[in-house]
């Protein structure tokens, strides 16, 4: 990786934590549009999401796995600490939308 680690590592954060808030919200207008409870839809959105943000987050540091075949284990530990700071950006999200429909769906 070219950039420095704690860069890429709050990049992910903040990337998997916007593609839950940005897209369940935005996806929430077409509920709104044909009737359904915009709430509901947030959260049903965010829960559907989850998995691709973590894989946004983190799509161009998997070369980092080949180094794994090389005998490199620094690169599989930055690999796991990645993952992880997407999945803290996702469950932050996923708190914070919990926190504004106040849990249950409508």
């Amino acid at each position: 990786m070219e950039e420095k680690f704690i860069e890429v590592f709050i990049q992910c954060y903040f990337i998997a934590f916007g593609v839950i808030l940005g897209g369940s919200i935005i996806g929430s207008f077409s509920s709104f549009t044909v009737g359904e409870a915009p709430l509901a839809a947030i959260l049903r959105i965010a829960r559907s999401l989850r998995i691709w943000a973590i894989a946004a987050a983190i799509g161009g540091t998997f070369d980092a796995l080949k180094g794994i075949l090389d005998g490199t284990t620094i690169d599989w530990f930055k690999q796991i600490l990645l993952i992880v700071s997407a999945m803290g950006g996702v469950k932050t999200a996923m708190t914070i939308l919990e926190w504004f429909t106040e849990g249950n769906p409508i």
